[in-house]
């Protein structure tokens, strides 16, 4: 899932060094922290939040086999 969501934060980021995925799961949920450069978060969100709901909507597609909550949280 992390190659996932790097190649498709990779193309609309300036820093592509600077972006980090983490995962973390417990019982119920599946976590997901996404951090990229400060400069990027913006780009990484979009215009209100449409590219931040547009990668959530495929992370959450891609999970959708899994009885967690898949949640993916930007910084």
């Amino acid at each position: 899932m992390e190659a996932l969501i790097r190649s498709i934060v990779i193309p609309i980021v300036d820093h592509p060094n600077d972006i980090r995925v983490e995962e973390e799961e417990d019982d119920k949920r599946l976590i997901y922290h996404l951090t990229v450069h400060p400069d990027d978060v913006g780009k990484v969100i979009g215009k209100n939040g449409r590219i931040a709901k547009a990668i959530r909507t495929v992370v959450y597609a891609s999970n959708s086999h899994l009885d967690k909550r898949v949640v993916l949280n930007i910084t």
